[in-house]
């Protein structure tokens, strides 16, 4: 955490429960922690174009609300870091918990009949979701973990790559928080000494964001991909052009039929055998 002598800016004195590591309001008089901030860009961006894809494929409306939560909590977060305002703090602090709850809900119900609600569960992640802790927070992520191995070690282990990549991914983040966090004034006085470009490469927690981010972005991915192959649609790891970029989506084709990623038949009761790029409806897999 930061220490407590840190300047005021436009925003007023600090309210949050929490400061962190990079000096407040360094960079903009308007942005209390600026890259804290601007690396929420990841979380906000990226997810909206998935669930516009979610949406034109006609996909389940709970991974249309997966990456809405990712965004959310992008926004949140940059609000918070943006301020340093308690109010914008729990911004933050309750869509990690909604979020997690809503990719919970995802990875367990991976395996149901389509549009199948599981209302027994949706009551125990609401009754989760009250209790806003850190610890509870830790247990929703360790069980997204557990379930994602059991999927890539059991059912689908050629999506082996995809699961374990953003899990890593999540790891890294996790672990440059705590470097974050119990080296802060180490890092400050390092960045004191070093030119401007490598002391923001030390701002870790904004690291954090851009990599759990990622990670969380990859996840909703694996999620649905799982989901897409149980339902026998075709799906495709799609690049998704941005203004100033791209992102990746998952593009379910519609036909049913074909080969699963291994190579092997899906086998529909109907006996169709497709290629490997024809959709079952004549046309191909873009």
């Amino acid at each position: 955490m930061a220490p407590a002598a840190d300047r005021e800016g436009y925003w007023g004195p600090t309210t949050s429960t929490l400061d962190w590591c990079e000096e407040n309001y360094a960079v903009t008089w308007y942005i209390a922690e600026f890259w804290n901030t601007v690396s929420n860009l990841i979380m906000i961006i990226p997810p909206i174009f998935g669930a516009i894809q979610s949406v034109r494929d006609g996909l389940e409306k709970r991974y249309i609300a997966s990456y809405l939560a990712l965004t959310v909590v992008g926004m949140g977060s940059w609000c918070f870091h943006m301020t340093l305002k308690y109010e914008m703090q729990l911004l933050d602090e309750l869509p990690m918990i909604y979020s997690c709850c809503i990719f919970v809900y995802c990875m367990f119900e991976c395996f149901k009949m389509k549009n199948s609600v599981n209302y027994h569960l949706l009551f125990i992640l609401v009754l989760f979701s009250l209790i806003v802790t850190t610890v509870m927070y830790g247990m929703l992520v360790f069980t997204l973990v557990l379930r994602s191995i059991y999927i890539v070690t059991w059912v689908y282990p050629w999506l082996r790559g995809l699961g374990y990549t953003s899990l890593g991914i999540f790891l890294l983040g996790f672990l440059l928080w705590n470097i974050d966090n119990i080296f802060c004034d180490s890092l400050r006085n390092f960045r004191k000494k070093m030119p401007p470009i490598i002391g923001v490469a030390t701002q870790f927690h904004a690291w954090w964001h851009i990599l759990t981010g990622l990670g969380s972005y990859l996840h909703i991915l694996f999620s649905l991909y799982t989901r897409t192959l149980y339902l026998k649609y075709r799906p495709k790891v799609k690049v998704c052009s941005l203004p100033r970029g791209v992102c990746a989506c998952v593009h379910a084709c519609r036909g049913r039929g074909g080969y699963w990623e291994d190579g092997t038949e899906m086998g529909e009761a109907s006996g169709w055998k497709g290629s490997r790029e024809s959709t079952g409806f004549g046309t191909r897999c873009p």
